[in-house]
């Protein structure tokens, strides 16, 4: 049995989706439908957790593994006649793994979104700023077994200390505009800077993905097919 979980929906050039948080692809359905009409959408779910997974033990987490699934995912839907290359964006935790993605196998990329990968130990201050950012989050107290529980417990310390190479290519980075003044959109700021790569803004805050689908997908759109 295939210890690979991902959804495929739509037509068109191979789009791969990394979600946020614990890589549950919750509320993406009005993001991916929007986006169907356009490209072949595959929704990577790193953990399983919408497959059946959710509440199974989960060890803590690395990015090179999350990077390594879904280039797995990438070579099962690109050899099955959808093309040579695939276009990614990730959002959050799934952005650092689609930093990670471009920086290991860029030959297989077209063009790659990264929103708000919260890279924080990149900034100055960065040892400070991802110590509060964890207390912040820690503070939520989610339910145990939930996605949120999963990322605080599994995911979010390692990924926050993820810093990509300093150069990269076909690379966007983006921040929600409601995110100005907010630390993930000056960190977003900062990883654009540091890999070369194009900065944009998206609608919405770091969740905009979810706050505003439909216009969040129009931008994913534009940005990739505007790229070539």
């Amino acid at each position: 049995m295939s210890d690979l979980y991902y959804d495929v929906t739509g037509s068109g050039p191979v789009l791969l989706v990394l979600p946020g948080g614990a890589g549950h692809p919750m509320g993406l359905g009005p993001l991916t439908e929007r986006l169907a009409p356009h490209f072949t959408v595959v929704t990577y779910d790193p953990l399983g957790l919408a497959h059946g997974r959710l509440g199974d033990p989960v060890a803590d987490q690395a990015v090179r593994d999350w990077s390594a699934g879904a280039h797995r995912v990438l070579e099962e839907v690109l050899a099955q006649g959808q093309g040579e290359s695939a276009y990614v964006f990730g959002t959050s935790s799934g952005g650092i793994t689609a930093l990670d993605l471009l920086a290991r196998h860029p030959d297989r990329l077209r063009h790659v979104i990264a929103h708000e990968p919260p890279c924080v130990t990149l900034l100055p201050d960065g040892e400070r700023l991802r110590t509060g950012l964890i207390e912040q989050l820690d503070a939520a107290r989610p339910a145990p077994g939930s996605p949120m529980a999963v990322f605080l417990a599994h995911v979010l310390r390692p990924f926050t200390t993820y810093s990509p190479p300093a150069a990269l290519p076909r690379l966007t980075i983006a921040a929600g505009i409601d995110s100005k003044g907010q630390l993930l959109y000056r960190t977003a700021e900062f990883v654009a800077e540091h890999t070369g790569a194009a900065f944009t803004e998206f609608p919405g805050g770091h969740l905009g993905v979810l706050e505003d689908p439909a216009g969040f997908a129009d931008r994913v759109r534009e940005t990739l097919l505007g790229t070539g």
